[in-house]
């Protein structure tokens, strides 16, 4: 397949403080890509680095087209009407409007309204709209569905996948595991400034669908310095969270050691793991 984004050994500071430290990846045309990260790890850096509107020092960027981009945050004047905005950067782009994809956006009820008066998901829109006027090959999307009721992220997504058919590329930066799950062919994790993890969703759920936590709610507290599974954190005096990938080995240790000790089990819970949780542990990992 075509690449349509090639970033290799991305470096990027502020002052002293070094923000990427040699970011690579490639994105190919039709994918959807999700860079993940808690605050501070470097995802919005990324992308306007890509986007051209933050120089960096050292790598290369490559982008094979034309890119639209929905900022994370953005202004425009607070008197000029939704629809004059419209009109202004589609005629900037030689450009026409095209209803069917304003609809889809949600933005036609706004058309006479003023920029002031917008709440943030309906800038959000509009500032999607704009991305989308010159039928982009490539968008960029930061935290695309913040401040969108229900009803608007629904329509948001059923937009994504509709560009995905048609081949375009679109990658974007979500705090929202449920999004990255239902929308990304592939994810990068950030963590201070270096990506932890590139592959697809898939490839991390098999790992996750292997992950398991028991909460184990004793008659007393054990002594568990001889047992060989990680121990996440004690709710209380009592309960203990175990990580395993095998419910049965984990008992198989946990059982013997604590009829030793003359301690019986009073509650037992199972969760699997989480997408949300797996990125959050690796996040974390090292630290």
């Amino acid at each position: 397949m075509d690449i349509m984004i090639s970033v290799d050994n991305l470096t990027k500071s502020y002052a002293q403080h070094k923000v990427l430290k040699g970011i690579s990846f490639q994105v190919q045309k039709g994918e959807v890509f999700a860079l993940l990260g808690i605050n501070g790890a470097g995802k919005t850096t990324t992308l306007e680095c890509l986007e051209g509107l933050k120089k960096y020092e050292k790598g290369t960027v490559k982008l094979n087209g034309r890119f639209g981009i929905q900022l994370q945050s953005a202004s425009l004047a607070e008197n000029i009407k939704v629809g004059e905005a419209l009109e202004f950067f589609a005629k900037w782009q030689k450009t026409s409007l095209k209803p069917v994809l304003l609809e889809k956006i949600g933005i036609i009820p706004l058309m006479k309204r003023q920029y002031a008066s917008l709440s943030t998901g309906q800038k959000r829109r509009l500032h999607l709209a704009l991305a989308m006027l010159g039928n982009p090959d490539i968008i960029f999307l930061d935290e695309p569905t913040a401040g969108l009721d229900v009803e608007g992220r629904a329509n948001l997504h059923s937009l994504i996948r509709e560009l995905k058919e048609q081949g375009k590329t679109i990658i974007l930066a979500s705090h929202d595991m449920g999004e990255i799950e239902a929308l990304c062919d592939r994810i990068a994790i950030l963590k201070e400034g270096r990506i932890l993890y590139t592959g697809t969703v898939q490839e991390l759920t098999r790992q996750i669908e292997e992950g398991y936590r028991l909460q184990i709610r004793f008659s007393k507290k054990p002594d568990f310095t001889k047992l060989n599974i990680p121990i996440l954190q004690k709710t209380d005096e009592d309960d203990t969270v175990f990580e395993t990938n095998s419910i049965e080995g984990a008992l198989a240790q946990i059982i013997p050691l604590i009829r030793i000790q003359k301690i019986t089990i009073q509650d037992i819970k199972v969760e699997q793991d989480s997408l949300e949780h797996r990125f959050l542990t690796m996040s974390k990992e090292n630290s």
